[in-house]
C-alpha cells in the first residue's frame, strides 16, 4: 500500500481499487442554486464499488444549518453503517474534481482517523484517464467504527470572534466578490462581507483550472503567501458553509502546515447572526 497519503492519484486508485480494505466514497455535494442532485448523479455514474457518503446525513441532526459537524457517536454510527471500519482506507472523491471531498478527509481527521485520502481531480480525473464507471447504488455490510481521540481542528463562532478581535489569522475561501461584499451571497439571508480582519484566498485558485487537481506545492505556497498568509502561524479557515475551507486545510496539510482549525459554521452561520460583526472591502 505504498504511496498512500492525504492525496492519491488515479494510478494509485487503479492499482488498489479492489483491495479488501479500500473503500471509495462519493462525497459530492451540490448547493441548491445549482439545480443538481448529487445522489441522482451518483446512481447514474460512479467509480466502481464506490458508496455514497451523504454529508447531509453524516452531520449534526440538531443543527438547523446543513452539513454541520456530527457528534462523535453519531459520526461513528453513520460511518460504520455504510461499511467503514477502523482498518478501512477511505478514498473520497467528488464529481467536480475537488469541492466537497476534502470535507470527508477533515471529518475523519477531526476524529483522529488518518487512514483517509482525497482522489486528486476526483471523478473528472478518473474519467479523463479512461477509467470505467458503473451505475446503480453500492451497499456494503455494516462495520464497527470507533473514532480515536478528537483533534483540535474545529472552530466554533466564539473562538472565531476572539481570533478576529485579537487580529489572529483568518482565511476565507469564498470568491473575492463575496468576501468583499460586492457579490450576492449564495446563502439567502446572509449579510454581505466577511469576518473582520480575515484575508481572502478563493479555493478554486488552488486547483489547476482544467484538471481540477491541486496545484504543485511551490504554486500552492505562492498562492497562500500572495494572500498574506503566514505559513508559520496558526489560522482559522472559513468559507460559505464549511466545505471549501477544508480544501484550504488539505492544501496546507500537504505543505506541512497543520496548525489550523476549520470554522464549521462559516458564512452561512456568521453572516446570518446580526450580533456578529461584518466588514466589507
Amino acid at each position: 500500500m505504498s504511496g498512500f497519503g492525504s492525496i492519491v492519484g488515479v494510478n494509485w486508485l487503479r492499482e488498489h481499487l479492489n483491495d479488501e480494505n479500500v473503500v471509495v466514497v462519493d462525497a459530492t455535494v451540490h448547493l441548491p442554486d445549482t439545480g443538481r442532485d448529487a445522489m441522482t448523479e451518483y446512481r447514474a455514474a460512479h467509480i466502481p464499488g464506490a458508496i455514497f457518503f451523504d454529508l447531509a446525513k453524516i452531520a449534526d441532526p440538531d443543527n438547523p444549518l446543513p452539513r454541520k459537524v456530527p457528534g462523535r457517536e453519531h459520526f461513528a454510527r453513520e460511518v460504520g453503517a455504510i461499511g467503514i471500519g477502523n482498518n478501512t482506507k477511505v478514498i473520497a472523491y467528488d464529481t467536480p474534481g475537488l469541492y466537497s471531498a476534502a470535507r470527508v478527509w477533515w471529518l475523519f481527521r477531526l476524529y483522529g482517523y488518518d487512514n483517509v485520502a482525497v482522489l486528486d481531480g476526483g471523478l473528472k480525473a478518473w474519467v479523463a484517464a479512461g477509467e470505467p464507471t458503473e451505475a446503480g447504488e453500492v451497499v456494503r455490510p455494516p462495520r464497527t467504527f470507533v473514532p480515536p481521540a478528537q483533534r483540535d481542528i474545529l472552530a466554533l463562532w466564539p473562538s472565531v470572534l476572539e481570533a478576529s478581535r485579537s487580529n489572529r489569522q483568518i482565511l476565507d475561501a469564498r470568491t473575492k466578490g463575496r468576501w468583499a461584499g460586492t457579490e450576492t451571497d449564495r446563502y439567502p439571508g446572509a449579510r454581505p462581507g466577511h469576518i473582520p480582519g480575515s484575508a481572502n484566498l478563493y479555493w478554486a485558485d488552488l486547483l489547476e483550472p482544467e484538471t481540477r487537481r491541486l496545484l504543485p506545492d511551490a504554486q500552492l505556497r505562492a498562492r497562500f503567501e500572495a494572500a498574506g498568509f503566514d505559513l508559520r502561524s496558526e489560522a482559522i479557515l472559513s468559507c460559505g458553509s464549511g466545505l471549501t475551507a477544508c480544501i484550504l486545510a488539505l492544501a496546507l496539510s500537504r505543505l506541512g502546515h497543520d496548525n489550523w482549525r476549520v470554522y464549521d459554521g462559516s458564512w452561512d452561520e456568521w453572516g446570518r447572526n446580526p450580533n456578529l460583526p461584518v466588514e466589507t472591502a
